[in-house]
């Protein structure tokens, strides 16, 4: 019985880097093209970054994890009618 749950537990601990960056490649797609572009992100890009992130477990969790904290309420609330200030506005353009 221990085998088992020791078993059980590294298949549990591999499979959550993929996990997780499934359920962000498809919270990406799923997001209208519209909000992207309202928040001045790129989709494809998060989409195809999230997607290599896969196959390198520690880079597609760490870039998972910076969409789905950073990049994803940015979107969520554009499509909830607040569209945040411009990226380009907040930059200040030295001569």
């Amino acid at each position: 019985m221990s085998d088992f749950l020791a078993m059980f537990g590294v298949l549990l601990v591999a499979a959550a880097p993929l996990a997780l960056s499934v359920f962000a490649l498809l919270d990406a797609a799923r997001r209208p093209a519209w909000a992207w572009s309202l928040a001045e992100r790129p989709q494809a890009m998060w989409m195809a970054m999230i997607l290599l992130g896969t196959f390198l477990s520690v880079l597609g969790v760490g870039l998972s994890l910076w969409y789905l904290l950073k990049v994803r309420p940015v979107i969520s609330a554009v499509e909830n009618g607040v569209i945040p200030p411009s990226r380009s506005e907040s930059r200040p353009i030295d001569p």
